[in-house]
């Protein structure tokens, strides 16, 4: 599993709650929900389709309990599959739907498509993040002289970060075999011969997209530093360790800990909540979580 739940109790602290989901000799999952804790919140990362039945049991708690249900969800499940037959993205977008949320927040989705589809959702730029995670809180170049982005696809994201630290942005294309969505090759920008560049997008999975960025560029890896949202770090990731010299990503994904990829993983959770605790502070404030 991965999914968690927080709670209020007595005290007025909001902690991991104690509940143990078990499985019935049918298979059917359930739990018995402490008395003495109010539902606060759900935390699912990943896409484990058994998490979203034990997200819908405990939104039927705090349905009861009279208390808002909210989910934060920050890599929502195939946000990459927003077209075509099965449509992946609504066929999630109805499981999450199901529960009766009362609030959906998500971070950084592929596309607008699938966050589109849920009810009752916020979505959590990723650029406020990355600024945090490699420039520092104020935003301060250093020896960095721009901003890639893998894509057309990709240069929304990275301009946000792009504005926030005064930095121009670079875009990249693709090319692909229009028959099987193959990737033939990259037309890298013109980049700067000296500094520092970040690479910005969404997802890394199997990683062989950004292995030929950094081929096509034939930048240095101790140049080249990589931030994805939502590390999966699937088959053969590891060779992107021989291309940046450092990976950033967030906890969105069980992916983000392999240990081959050795990523930089940021805690996520404080940017999604909105709550005036630095980033990173593993502080349990009270009254911190709505």
């Amino acid at each position: 599993m991965s999914i968690r739940f927080r709670s209020r109790v007595p005290e007025g602290w909001t902690v991991d709650s104690a509940v143990r989901p078990f499985r019935f000799p049918g298979g059917e999952w359930h739990f018995a929900w402490p008395e003495r804790e109010t539902p606060v919140s759900a935390v699912l990362t990943g896409a484990e389709p058994d998490d979203l039945v034990l997200l819908a049991l405990w939104a039927d708690v705090a349905r009861e309990r009279g208390v808002r249900s909210v989910a934060y969800i920050p890599y929502l499940p195939a946000a990459r599959a927003d077209r075509g037959t099965p449509f992946g993205a609504r066929v999630y977008a109805n499981l999450i739907n199901a529960a009766g949320l009362d609030e959906v927040v998500v971070f950084d989705p592929h596309s607008p498509v699938a966050p589109g589809l849920v009810d009752d959702v916020r979505i959590v730029h990723s650029a406020s993040a990355v600024r945090d995670a490699v420039f520092g809180r104020h935003g301060l170049p250093g020896d960095y002289v721009g901003i890639i982005a893998p894509d057309a696809g990709a240069r929304d994201r990275a301009t946000r970060v792009a504005e926030l630290v005064g930095l121009p942005v670079f875009t990249a294309e693709k090319h692909r075999d229009q028959a099987t969505g193959a990737l033939l090759s990259y037309a890298p920008p013109t980049l700067p011969a000296h500094g520092r560049l970040l690479v910005v997008d969404d997802v890394c999975d199997g990683g062989a997209t950004f292995v030929a960025l950094a081929e096509s560029t034939g930048v240095a890896r101790e140049r080249l530093t990589l931030w994805v949202s939502h590390g999966i770090f699937s088959g053969r990731a590891d060779r992107l360790t021989e291309h940046y010299g450092e990976i950033i990503t967030t906890d969105s994904h069980p992916g983000a800990r392999r240990p081959e990829i050795g990523a930089r993983v940021i805690r996520l959770h404080p940017y999604l909540i909105h709550d005036d605790t630095s980033p990173g502070d593993p502080r349990n404030e009270r009254g911190n979580e709505r």
